[in-house]
């Protein structure tokens, strides 16, 4: 019986070692990105991005957990903008407006604590298309032995950018 315990033990050491050394050699940064050309112009999408307000009308992140504790600081648009959530579904943290160059671009921070970690960059770049616009909504930053792990049994890149889609898809119904 001893035996057995014994050989399990040391399989499941070998198993959690081999993880965490696959996991260990996946890239140290992340990056999620969708792109959705919208038939509106820049200068039409730029404010319903740069205002925190109105981007929480669109976004499923926002969308998906109504009964979040929100709060807003700072101006209604642009940098410093900032929005601070709390909820069960959406998690905790903030997301604040760092840079802010109309009608071609949106740079965020987004921090959180709950439910896990993070401290991530945003990017919305709008560039005109003929009579419509390609709007690219990129996510990237710090990636942690945990995440790594976790990507190894999580297609996160699938995950967030069906989030990435639905929220350009209620975009571009908002502004067409």
């Amino acid at each position: 019986m001893f035996e057995i315990i014994a050989y399990s033990l040391i399989g499941l050491a070998l198993a959690v070692g081999a993880v965490l050394l696959v996991a260990s050699r996946r890239p140290d940064q992340f990056s999620v990105s969708r792109t959705q050309s919208i038939a509106a112009s820049p200068e039409r999408l730029y404010p319903l991005i740069a205002s925190l307000h109105k981007m929480n009308t669109w976004s499923p992140f926002a969308l998906r957990d109504p009964a979040s504790a929100v709060s807003y600081q700072g101006p209604e648009s642009g940098v410093g903008a900032k929005h601070t959530f709390n909820g069960k579904k959406s998690g905790t943290g903030f997301i604040e407006v760092i840079e802010a160059n109309a009608p071609s671009n949106v740079v965020l921070r987004l921090v959180m604590s709950k439910p896990f970690a993070c401290d991530n960059r945003i990017d919305f770049a709008l560039k005109p298309n003929g009579s419509s616009t390609d709007v690219n909504w990129t996510m990237g930053g710090k990636q942690p032995l945990i995440a790594k792990v976790m990507t190894l049994f999580i297609d996160c890149d699938k995950m967030v950018g069906k989030e990435f889609e639905a929220g350009l898809g209620n975009l571009k119904r908002m502004a067409e």
